[in-house]
């Protein structure tokens, strides 16, 4: 306890940069349990950068442990490059702006170039700015979708993707070497624009990105024919300006937009969780439809990288899983592209190895190779790039990943909700033209390639504790692996982090992918169960994929294997 109390007693006397700290400092002295969770361990800089709750302490997001990574950065970068440059974009969180200033004044002092938005700005706007700025990083202050209470840093590289394993790692090496204090070099933000070491991005740039995600259209004239009513929230996020920007583009006269979560606002006061993978979330706009009902809801997260929709069929309103939108997007670009003839040969649908396997059977009759990837979509824009590199970019049809983010252009290598609402939006137009709405066009899907049940637990673990419980596990699911889980055989096991792959214990192959802390399950017929720590949250999570001939069937095997896993994990309700 003595180094962490030594740190607090650091902090209380060097942490003068925002008051708040100093605020917060003082009203936890003598808390031994509030300064060891603030002070245990330093927030981890990862392939996801950093994030963690908001407020003082080397395990907190301030403007230290920001400052102290960027710092890490400008030295990472001039190390490798003569005169690298930097975008940077924030969303609506509490003390983003702040961050972002921070983040630019560090790198201005360190002689590194910054381009920056001046305002709100999805995640994927920073990906695109970083390849036609020909920029060789960028940072984004945003915690995606976390609660209010946290706040993060995503790092990219040159090729507008966040980092890979690789260079994550070699960076966070150099960060470490930084004292957060007296090792920092640092600019007043208004001085470096003064200085001409800050330009904001100017509106040129925004109106390209505009224009390259409208050449991702494929029925251009269904938004106007099929008179599509819609709402959309951007969760007082990013998205409302640039969501709504397309949205008018592409034909869309009825949108509305839900008051209470229009407007930029970091503490998210209707939705805690503005997450748009959850119900809660479209409460407000379900209040809308009582006297105005709508064909499909939209909703974006705060930084505009993931969507979420709901879908009025026979009165009802159904939330769309991203495996069931994922395949709703693979079957209708595949299948319009074909009829339109502009289907490449070998076309590629590219997804993560927890998204559903129901995409295979859906490419499968098209002709398309489906390619597996990690968690994350970095590895997506990485395997873009690669393409690219091979002469194959004109393959790839659309990428996606069950946790609601999804990519079918190539101008940026980020999960973009812009994109993603937009051709949601399109296809839900087109479907009405045949008669369908969306949830009408995914049981017809089921009803031809059978019904896939997907499932995602996430359980919680907070602390140093926590840390220790969910490594324990997935220690114990290697060295003590199931031989069946809801009385399905385990009939393959992958182990990402060894890069093996085993058959009744017998090694036969290896995964071909990086190194990874997931475990794998290919169970019985067709059922699949992979288990993983989250790279951003304080989670286990489990991802379930149950085939059965009907819903009933497969919704037993749901049941079945979430009892069995937990009693294997010993997860406690």
């Amino acid at each position: 306890m003595a180094d962490i109390h030594a740190l607090y007693d650091l902090w209380l006397k060097k942490a003068t940069l925002d008051p708040d700290l100093q605020e917060e400092l003082r009203a936890i002295a003598g808390d031994e349990e509030a300064i060891n969770d603030r002070f245990w361990t330093t927030l981890a800089f990862g392939t996801g950068g950093l994030r963690g709750v908001i407020g003082a302490g080397t395990n907190r997001m301030n403007v230290y442990t920001v400052s102290q990574a960027t710092q890490g950065l400008a030295n990472y970068l001039n190390e490798k490059y003569d005169e690298p440059t930097v975008a940077i974009a924030y969303d609506s969180r509490i003390k983003s702006d702040m961050f972002a200033k921070a983040a630019a004044g560090v790198l201005a002092a360190n002689g590194i170039k910054v381009y920056f938005y001046d305002s709100l700005t999805p995640t994927p706007m920073l990906s695109y700015a970083i390849r036609k700025l020909g920029c060789q990083s960028g940072i984004v202050i945003t915690a995606s979708h976390n609660p209010s209470k946290y706040n993060g840093y995503k790092c990219y590289n040159i090729n507008g993707y966040q980092m890979t394993d690789a260079e994550a790692t070699e960076l966070y090496e150099i960060i470490q070497q930084v004292d957060m204090f007296d090792g920092v070099k640092r600019m007043d933000f208004e001085d470096a624009l003064a200085d001409d070491m800050v330009d904001f991005i100017e509106e040129y740039l925004i109106r390209q990105f505009y224009d390259d995600e409208l050449l991702c259209r494929v029925e251009k004239n269904a938004p106007k024919q099929a008179k599509l009513k819609l709402i959309y929230t951007p969760l007082n996020g990013t998205g409302n300006r640039h969501v709504r920007h397309i949205l008018k583009r592409c034909g869309f006269d009825d949108v509305q937009v839900v008051k209470s979560q229009e407007k930029p606002d970091g503490t998210f006061p209707t939705c805690p969780f503005p997450n748009p993978e959850i119900k809660q979330v479209f409460e407000e706009a379900f209040k809308m439809t009582e006297k105005d009902p709508a064909d499909l809801i939209i909703a974006t997260d705060p930084d505009a990288d993931r969507v979420g929709i709901a879908v009025r069929d026979g009165g009802e309103y159904h939330l769309m899983s991203g495996n069931e939108v994922g395949c709703m997007l693979t079957d209708y670009l595949l299948s319009r592209r074909k009829a339109r003839g502009t289907l490449p040969e070998n076309p590629v649908i590219v997804k993560t190895i927890v998204t559903t396997e129901l995409v295979s059977a859906i490419a499968k009759d098209y002709g398309a190779e489906v390619v597996n990837l990690l968690t994350g979509f970095k590895y997506i824009g990485e395997y873009i790039t690669e393409a690219e590199k091979r002469g194959e970019k004109g393959r790839y049809v659309l990428g996606f990943e069950e946790s609601y983010g999804y990519l079918n252009g190539t101008h940026v290598r980020e999960k973009d909700a812009v994109n993603a609402a937009m051709m949601i939006a399109e296809m839900a137009a087109y479907e009405k033209l045949q008669g369908k709405t969306l949830y009408a066009y995914m049981q017809e899907l089921y009803a031809k390639y059978g019904m896939y049940r997907n499932t995602l637990l996430n359980f919680g673990f907070e602390g140093e504790d926590g840390m220790k419980t969910m490594l324990s596990m997935m220690e114990q699911l290697r060295s003590d692996t199931p031989k069946e889980i809801a009385a399905l055989a385990v009939e393959k096991v992958s182990d990402y982090e060894s890069g093996k792959v085993t058959a009744a214990g017998t090694a036969i192959g290896e995964t071909g992918l990086p190194k990874s802390n997931v475990v794998a399950f290919d169970l019985a017929d067709g059922c699949r169960l992979v288990v993983r720590p989250s790279g951003t949250e304080p989670k286990i999570k489990i991802y379930l994929t149950a085939r059965g001939k009907d819903a009933a069937e497969a919704q037993k095997r749901t049941d079945a294997m979430t009892a069995d896993i937990k009693k294997i994990l010993h997860i406690k309700d």
